[in-house]
């Protein structure tokens, strides 16, 4: 029987099996028999087993070493015994006096082995269809949600098109980051991805499935040759898996929803293509015995050599994903060598049977993928909940396997027996090297070279014969310089010649500390010094003192150089080139981001063309590194750890090889290298795509043709407007000067303080010039007002003056506005009809629309110039965003000022993509945003914590209508710091109920509520449309403006700077 077939026929005993181990991992119970009858009585959910073996497990004795030995024996995860020998081997472990297990084994074996015969299903995937309907579900009810619950796809379907060479992403479809996480991870192995492109369901496919197995299996694999083909050639950013999932949920029918576990999904997406690929490789057998890719890709095998009860047994055994415990070891090496050795082990390598009991496993063969599963859950008894590990686990990007192997198992058990001497040793050195470094018998400890230094200053101190309480003057008033503590002596020191008692600051002198000196204020008193020594008494003691000191000094030196050493041995032990031939390279890294009960996962996955790291987080994928990849995937910083690690055999190219073309020797790339009926299918769906595109592109021509329409109305509605024509005075005939240029536009709706600005400016020219020339005049009254507001444009403010808000042309010159567009602006501040009703105003306001009337078309770019209004327009419309957002701040109505913040925020992004001076500081924006988000949690969380009802409801609310969907804003940009530290503080925040005693409603709630939190997708939601802004004047904007920053400068809080 091959070994394909023995895997196939034990089916329903390894998801049986399966179930067992996840039960026994999460609550920490090993008696079979209680996890077998909390099966049966759950009926194989596993939610209800747990709750059912926590209130059973305080009643329950803990196992004895030699009965945990055996129930783990049966029930390692994932492992399949290979042959009847290796089955026989198994059951005999429990030995003849557990009848009442056997029977409980064989009886829940029978009960699930029936219930597959009848439905097809297994316990465990009718869990899993419990979890993908509620992920279909979430799917379909963010339909219903609230506008801004709404994960929305951007209306522009450029900004989802796909870049050049750029991977493809998946989206998230309510809860689904687990199904993007390991479907990015396994299409990323382009053998992986070969198998699945080229599956060609088998014939009688066309026909009627022969079980539930076929229905479910072959059109999933149907539609995940769709999803690749997708992820290939697509020209969208991102693709939807919906249909997929949609499938996976249809194989299963059950009512009831639970969180995903991202392992148990990866072990039974590799058992349904395993299934798949098998029935294909039974019908192309032609009598030879069918290989089964699958099992072939991500299978290997591992003899368990052990004794129990002094009699020896060896096994060979089948492996998938290979469970590791993360708990109590610092890096992967110590969790394989922990997983790798089972009990006690001395009586394997001795010739004498001992009642010892113990197994090792070494690796026979080694999959081309080799997975490691990293248990980084925890059963608390006391809370009667799972936890999540947050400890850290160190990974290598090359793993040598070699120590592992069974052709390698004499030369390993050598060298961890040196290992093992070796760190006896080292504890022995740690131990003495300790007493050194913490010298002492009480609380407190010192070094011991510290404290030989510490007598020898002391016993070299000046010896004094008055008492230490003498010189203490007792007429100083409390807390007094002469009350204070004196510190110690230092060597060396000698106390300032003094006169009479020695009190007061004539008795001062100078304290030395071990190995530094300082000098201390002249009102410290005596320090402590021997009474009586003599110099012969004290030569001698110095002489020990610097002799034991030297040689305290020598023993740390070697004790520490030795303790190196060691390390470094134990480091390269396995360092020898006979010991490197089994390499295998990190591929993937699955990282969980949350707590037990809720989380978000994404992927690292090496791409080793480009030679670098990318990540795959639902839509987005991004160029990354070594670096973050360590600080998201070790553990030990905030919530993410690594929860899988995906190792390829580094000696066999073929798993990541690109395909070429055979008769011309080129890489195919793209839709080439799909087969014809999935090229087609993404031909469809790209050309789908362009009509969206080209649709959309028509839609904003028409559009943008309108508002040129409406904007060449509104011009020609001007020049019909009539005009003073008056000729201007004669008696000036000097020659037009050239105006200087200006950077500012002229703000209308603020004539009046226009109007005085403009006419002082006239004034100021009159009284320059004798001659009276409306022409002269003109020129002269722009250039002193150009000079002004160059002036205000050059100065050096402080945060509550922008004068950009004063006049456009200031706005203009910091932003280096063209000199067309200068002259323009202000020749239209001089052509006010309002400018005044005296005669000299008058003319020279005619002179000025006289000269706009002569400006021709080809002189001022006139869509130009409607550009540059329109940025001042949106600069003011986001100082009013922000003035009001700060306003509603200082107020503490975060809800209403959140809102002003987030569009203030965004259209001064867009504004500073222009240049550093065309919005306000991004930083200071982004403080008061960030602080309302934080309060506003901080609010939410209070609310929820009072458990009232309508309270809770309440602050749920908050959260999801206003904090969840802001989250997403501040992630999209990933280095700003602050912000990523924010949104942590705020998951933690909410986190940290899950470790609490709650009513059952608030921890539904709270269960609900979490993944929503945690999602660390940065698809920005769809918001209400933006407030409405009042109309505020120049005058009024600015000491609005002024206030507030003066408010927030004097609670020294960042403030706008330029």
């Amino acid at each position: 029987m091959t070994v394909e077939q023995n895997v196939l026929q034990q089916h329903s005993q390894k998801h049986q099996q399966t179930l067992l181990n996840q039960l026994r991992e999460v609550t920490g119970t090993t008696d079979v028999q209680l996890l077998q009858q909390a099966l049966q009585v759950s009926n194989g959910d596993l939610a209800e087993a747990v709750a059912f073996l926590t209130e059973k497990n305080a009643k329950v004795p803990q196992q004895d070493e030699a009965t945990y030995y055996q129930t783990a024996q049966i029930t390692n995860d994932r492992y399949i015994s290979v042959g009847s020998q290796a089955d026989t081997n198994v059951i005999d472990l429990t030995g003849d006096d557990k009848d009442d297990l056997q029977r409980a084994i064989a009886l829940s074996l029978e009960e699930s082995s029936r219930a597959f015969r009848e439905t097809g299903i297994t316990d465990e995937e009718q869990a899993i269809s419990r979890v993908l309907e509620a992920s279909i579900a979430e799917n379909k009810a963010s339909l219903k949600r609230t506008h801004t619950e709404v994960w929305s796809d951007s209306p522009n379907p450029h900004d989802r098109k796909r870049l050049e060479n750029c991977p493809v992403g998946l989206k998230n479809v309510g809860n689904t980051c687990w199904f993007s996480a390991v479907i990015q991870s396994l299409f990323n192995l382009l053998e992986f991805q070969r198998l699945v492109l080229h599956y060609s369901p088998p014939a009688r496919m066309q026909d009627l499935p022969r079980n539930q197995k076929e229905h479910r299996n072959l059109p999933f694999m149907q539609e995940l040759r769709r999803l690749f083909s997708l992820l290939v050639g697509s020209k969208r950013k991102y693709v939807d898996p919906s249909r997929a999932v949609e499938i996976l949920k249809d194989a299963f029918k059950s009512s009831e929803s639970q969180q995903q576990d991202v392992s148990e999904f990866t072990h039974k997406l590799l058992d349904w293509l395993e299934d798949a690929f098998q029935i294909k490789a039974e019908e192309d057998r032609e009598g030879e015995k069918p290989k089964n890719p699958m099992v072939e890709l991500f299978y290997g095998r591992f003899l368990a050599v052990g004794v129990l009860e002094g009699k020896k047994f060896e096994n060979t055994e089948m492996f998938g994903q290979y469970p590791l415990q993360v708990n109590g070891f610092k890096d992967l090496h110590e969790c394989l060598e922990a997983a790798m050795i089972e009990g006690e082990i001395e009586s394997l390598h001795s010739a004498e049977n001992s009642a010892k009991s113990g197994q090792e496993h070494w690796f026979t063969e080694l999959p081309p993928v080799l997975t490691f599963e990293l248990s980084r859950f925890e059963f608390n008894q006391a809370l009667g909940r799972p936890e999540k590990i947050h400890n850290k686990l160190e990974f290598p990007s090359m793993l040598y396997m070699d120590r592992y192997m069974d052709r390698n198992r004499e030369i390993t058990r050598i060298k961890r027996e040196e290992i093992r001497r070796l760190k006896e040793h080292l504890t022995v050195l740690q131990q003495r090297l300790e007493r050194y470094l913490s010298y002492g018998s009480g609380p407190k400890r010192f070094p011991l070279a510290d404290v030989l230094q510490y007598a020898m200053e002391f016993a070299s101190s000046k010896p004094v014969c008055t008492s230490p309480v003498e010189d203490i003057d007792t007429t100083a008033p409390p807390g007094g310089t002469t009350a204070q503590v004196p510190p110690a002596a230092s060597a060396g020191e000698q106390p300032d010649a003094a006169e009479g008692s020695g009190a007061g600051p004539q008795a001062q002198q100078r304290v030395h500390k071990p190995f530094t000196q300082s000098r201390v204020p002249p009102d410290l008193p005596m320090h402590p010094a021997p009474r009586h020594i003599t110099d012969e008494e004290l030569r001698v003691l110095e002489g020990c003192l610097h002799r034991w000191r030297s040689e305290v000094e020598n023993d740390t030196r070697d004790l520490q150089a030795s303790i190196s050493r060691i390390h470094r041995t134990i480091e390269l032990m396995y360092s020898d080139k006979s010991m490197m031939q089994v390499p295998y390279r990190l591929h993937a890294v699955l990282v969980h981001e949350g707590q037990a009960n809720a989380g978000h996962y994404w992927a690292y996955i090496y791409d080793p063309h480009h030679r670098r790291w990318m990540k795959y987080n639902d839509i987005s994928v991004t160029k990354s590194s070594w670096e973050e990849l360590v600080r998201d995937s070790f553990g030990g910083y905030r919530n993410a750890s690594a929860y899988c690690l995906m190792y390829i055999d580094d000696k066999k190219p073929f798993l990541i090889e690109e395909d070429f073309d055979k008769e011309t020797g080129q890489m195919l790339n793209g839709l080439d290298k799909l087969p014809p009926d999935l090229k087609e299918y993404v031909e469809a769906d790209n050309k789908l795509f362009e009509k969206e595109m080209e649709d959309w592109d028509a839609l904003q021509a028409r559009k943008l043709q309108q508002e040129k329409l409406a904007l060449a109305a509104a011009a020609a509605n001007v020049a019909v407007q009539p005009m003073n024509t008056e000729p201007c005075p004669t008696d000036d005939t000097a020659p037009q000067q050239d105006p200087e240029y200006m950077e500012q536009q002229s703000p209308s709706g603020d004539s009046k303080h226009l109007q005085e600005e403009t006419e002082r400016a006239i004034s100021k020219a009159a009284a320059e010039h004798d001659e009276k020339s409306p022409e002269v005049l003109l020129n002269t009254a722009m250039k002193v007002e150009y000079t002004r507001l160059l002036r205000l444009a050059q100065e050096d403010t402080p945060p509550e003056r922008d004068y950009r808000l004063q006049h456009i042309i200031v706005y203009f010159i910091q932003n280096q506005a063209p000199k067309k567009i200068l002259e323009r602006t202000l020749l239209m501040q001089f052509a006010d009809r309002n400018l005044g009703f005296d005669e000299r105003c008058k003319n020279i306001m005619k002179v000025a629309r006289a000269k706009l009337e002569l400006v021709k078309p080809d002189e001022v770019n006139m869509e130009e110039y409607e550009t540059w209004h329109q940025d001042y327009r949106n600069f003011r419309e986001t100082t009013v965003f922000l003035l009001i957002g700060l306003e509603m701040f200082l107020k503490k109505s975060y809800v209403e000022a959140l809102m002003y913040l987030i569009y203030a925020y965004q259209y001064n992004r867009v504004l500073l993509a222009k240049g550093p001076y065309r919005g306000h500081n991004e930083d200071l924006i982004g403080h008061y945003r960030r602080e309302c988000l934080l309060r506003l949690n901080e609010h939410a969380a209070a609310l929820f914590e009072t458990g009232e009802e309508n309270e809770v409801n309440n602050g749920l609310s908050i959260m999801n209508e206003l904090v969840v969907a802001c989250i997403p804003l501040l992630l999209v940009d990933e280095m700003e710091e602050k912000d990523m530290v924010a949104v942590e503080d705020m998951r933690n925040r909410w986190c940290s109920y899950l470790g609490q005693e709650m009513e059952p409603n608030l921890q539904e709630k709270l269960t609900d509520f979490l993944p929503k939190l945690l999602d660390c997708s940065s698809e920005i939601k769809s918001f209400p449309d933006p407030p409405k802004l009042p109309s505020y004047s120049t005058l009024e904007l600015c000491e609005r403006y002024s206030r507030v920053m003066t408010l927030l400068t004097q609670n020294r809080t960042p403030a706008d700077g330029r």
